[in-house]
């Protein structure tokens, strides 16, 4: 038997669900489609017993999120070079806000950014789900814990866990127009080409990553500090001169889009405190830009 057109209904919000637990649109889309074909393995009675057929398949995609956190883990470490989560538009579905408003809910415009997302890399695999779930979709404490196996106090305490290195992260973030106005003025230093403008704007200790997954050229390691980095970000026009750049909205503010003949090359990400950049994030990875086409 199909899934009905109710069951079906639920795919697009899946889809941001899973997003937000691993990081890619095609680690998603597995498990959407892992969801639904354990959902089609279901008898028809077993199917008519669900009273909440979307409550029961957002809890079954934790489950399959959960145990694809736990191989990712161990894929990750044989990852050419550094590893990003990958960034979409702001005008993604994938980028849509949520419409639920539970009381303990983290306030989350930006669950999308490549900023909170590095962060969620950072977290356990069942803190991940537990926050995931509760904070940004909203699913009761009693529901996760059938998901990740624990009892719900467990399951608020990992919550909980992940709330608070949010907020920490989160504590000294700019606002969308400080942020603009820094990447206005990192564009600028960069195109002036002088190294001095450029770390002008770049915090101290500023740590640039790049992933290239293998594919393309990249930095293999983090690349740390004002004057290095600087450097670094001088250097690129050099390696593709063809590349057009354009500002861009994302999710965490103003961006850079590089494109040669009309085709993502390079998405450029910055995170922004106390009025300089602190994070520069740039996916070159070809099979994590197929949104920004």
């Amino acid at each position: 038997m199909p899934p009905t057109d109710e069951v079906e209904s639920q795919r697009r919000a899946l889809l941001g669900l899973c997003y937000r637990m691993l990081g890619t649109v095609a680690d998603a889309e597995d498990a959407v489609q892992e969801t639904y074909v354990r959902w089609l393995r279901l008898s028809d009675a077993e199917r008519a017993a669900i009273r909440n057929p979307a409550a029961w398949l957002t809890r079954v995609a934790g489950r399959v999120c959960l145990d694809m956190l736990g191989s990712a883990r161990a894929r990750r470490e044989r990852y050419v070079g550094e590893w990003l989560p990958e960034p979409v538009p702001q005008d993604s579905p994938l980028a849509a806000s949520v419409p639920l408003d539970p009381i303990e809910q983290v306030t989350l415009d930006d669950s999308v950014s490549m900023a909170l997302l590095v962060l969620l890399e950072s977290l356990t695999p069942a803190e991940r789900v537990a926050f995931v779930l509760h904070d940004v979709f909203g699913v009761p404490f009693a529901e996760i814990a059938e998901t990740v196996g624990r009892s719900p106090d467990a399951v608020r305490q990992l919550a909980s866990q992940a709330r608070r290195r949010v907020r920490e992260h989160r504590a000294g973030a700019a606002s969308r127009e400080q942020h603009d106005a820094v990447a206005r003025a990192f564009a600028a230093a960069t195109a002036t080409g002088e190294l001095d403008a450029l770390v002008a704007v770049l915090d101290p200790g500023v740590v640039l990553r790049s992933d290239g997954g293998g594919r393309v050229s990249a930095a293999l390691r983090p690349v740390r500090g004002a004057d290095r980095v600087g450097r670094f970000l001088l250097g690129l026009p050099r390696l593709e001169p063809d590349a057009v750049l354009v500002a861009i909205e994302t999710p965490d503010g103003l961006g850079f889009l590089a494109t040669i003949d009309d085709e993502p090359n390079a998405l450029l990400s910055l995170e922004v405190r106390d009025g300089r950049v602190t994070d520069v994030y740039i996916m070159r990875n070809p099979d994590k830009l197929t949104q920004w086409s």
